[in-house]
């Protein structure tokens, strides 16, 4: 794959930014190999971009909804024909092995195809007048420009996820995606340009988050934001946009627990918690951090985890006979090794890895090998703070309350899962977990497209995702009074 310099896509055309300056995007698995670069875009080019939007908002809200409905068809369609090079293209940017980052782009073709769909659904509901001689109801209208803001981790899945339905609802949309994961977007993009929206629907603009996320925020024209990405970044946007009277969404960060208890099936558990805290390097906001176990079988458990992870192979993932890939980028290798550090200082005991990988072809990219924590206990930074790397932090309870209690000690609740057979202990964790995503004998990371997702506390402006749950933010309802 031969490095590319893409220009944002502004009123359907590909421009270079006036500053002249470009952001490359490197491969974590070898930090010497220039995957390609983006656009630093400057404030008014931004500007441009929004006005784009607005200008371009009468004509696509007007449509039918099957009409936009075929945009995303073609959309998919042509993904689909580029899914290798956009799954490739995600691996050599982020990390994530080939057969992940072909499941996430079909997973997008998915999503697009779901909310074509959706046009052709319900939009309001009739509703008895107390006026026997008028005629009342209600319907759903697009909210006008939306801002959309997506993290590196998923760079085709959540613009997509966003996208999609804000389109189909008759919105327009400018997307900021994270620099890390810009070259990916930007392949997906092509394909959006390729399927034909008028000019002005889709508009793609790449720059630091400072000047561009910050700009999407502040704008008065930007009637809604949507973002997925860390706490500290969400509030700003949160808190700017309400100041100014638009509507935002924030999907941020989760300290996810997977509860082990006596009963459960130990192997499926053991597989379970490998998969959804290590698997795509532990880079999900889904992702299994704190293991609670109940002490009867604690150590049964621990044996067999650390059996299984000594298996785990690390590498560049492009053949898909990798397990797990390298940290994403510089910054995140750094912030898993802070708290890998953080961890042996406050007293946990090291089990297994937590070691830089050097050998052979993994010196040259951001490896780290994985790592279970013992003797974690809840005052702890790494049973706190949200780690976004491949690290377990094991913990000892007595009683399936007492797990629950410790489950939700955090400031997070987005998503949690539990390893048992008692219908009893489900039926407790379903209700009393501080969770948007409660999973039974299953992983904490896996979303579908048709469900509503989305997080509590901290976690979440406590606004919903995907399936027609969007519809919720990216439409607003006019109710309609007519009397002859």
């Amino acid at each position: 794959m031969s490095e590319k310099t893409f220009s944002n896509y502004i009123g359907g055309e590909w421009k270079a930014s006036a500053s002249g300056e470009v952001i490359q995007s490197t491969n974590p698995a070898n930090k010497t190999e220039v995957v390609g670069s983006v656009q630093k875009s400057t404030r008014d080019e931004l500007n441009e971009a929004v006005g784009q939007a607005k200008g371009a908002l009468k004509a696509w809200r007007k449509l039918a909804g099957a009409e936009r409905g075929n945009y995303l068809y073609q959309a998919a369609a042509i993904m689909e024909e580029n899914l290798e090079e956009i799954a490739t293209t995600m691996t050599k940017e982020m990390g994530k092995s080939l057969p992940e980052a072909k499941g996430e782009t079909m997973r997008g073709i998915q999503i697009l195809k779901y909310y074509a769909g959706e046009g052709m659904r319900s939009e309001g509901d009739v509703i008895p007048s107390t006026d026997a001689s008028a005629f009342m109801f209600s319907k759903r209208v697009p909210v006008g420009v939306v801002g959309v803001i997506t993290p590196w981790n998923f760079p085709v899945a959540i613009p997509i996820w966003k996208m999609a339905p804000a389109l189909i609802y008759g919105n327009t949309v400018v997307l900021k995606p994270a620099s890390e994961g810009s070259v990916t977007a930007a392949k997906v993009f092509e394909c959006f340009d390729k399927a034909g929206f008028p000019a002005g629907v889709v508009n793609f603009i790449t720059g630091s988050g400072s000047v561009i996320g910050q700009g999407l925020a502040e704008h008065n024209d930007v009637n809604a934001v949507t973002f997925t990405g860390s706490n500290n970044v969400g509030r700003n946007i949160g808190n700017t946009v309400g100041a100014r009277g638009g509507k935002y969404q924030l999907e941020m960060g989760g300290k996810n627990p997977i509860i082990i208890a006596e009963d459960c099936d130990i192997e499926a558990a053991v597989d379970a918690t490998l998969s959804g805290g290590l698997k795509s390097t532990g880079q999900k906001c889904t992702c299994s951090s704190r293991v609670i176990v109940q002490s009867a079988i604690y150590d049964q458990f621990k044996e067999r985890l650390l059996e299984k992870a000594k298996d785990i192979t690390v590498g560049d993932g492009m053949d898909g006979s990798t397990w797990m890939g390298p940290c994403a980028s510089e910054g995140q290798f750094n912030t898993v090794k802070h708290y890998i550090a953080k961890g042996q200082e406050e007293g946990a005991a090291l089990a297994l890895g937590g070691n830089v990988l050097t050998e052979g072809n993994l010196k040259d990219g951001y490896y780290i090998e994985p790592t279970i924590f013992d003797n974690v206990t809840t005052d702890m930074t790494i049973a706190q703070e949200e780690i976004f790397g491949p690290v377990l932090a094991l913990m000892k309870v007595e009683t399936i309350e007492d797990a629950i209690d410790l489950a939700n000690d955090v400031e997070f609740g987005l998503s949690a899962s539990i390893f048992t057979k008692n219908i009893d202990h489900i039926l407790s964790f379903i209700d009393d977990i501080e969770a948007g995503l409660v999973r039974i004998n299953s992983e904490t990371a896996g979303v579908e497209l048709q469900a509503p997702f989305g997080g509590m506390k901290a976690s979440s402006s406590y606004s919903r995702e995907q399936g027609q749950a969007a519809k919720e933010f990216f439409t607003t309802t006019k109710t309609v009074f007519i009397k002859g």
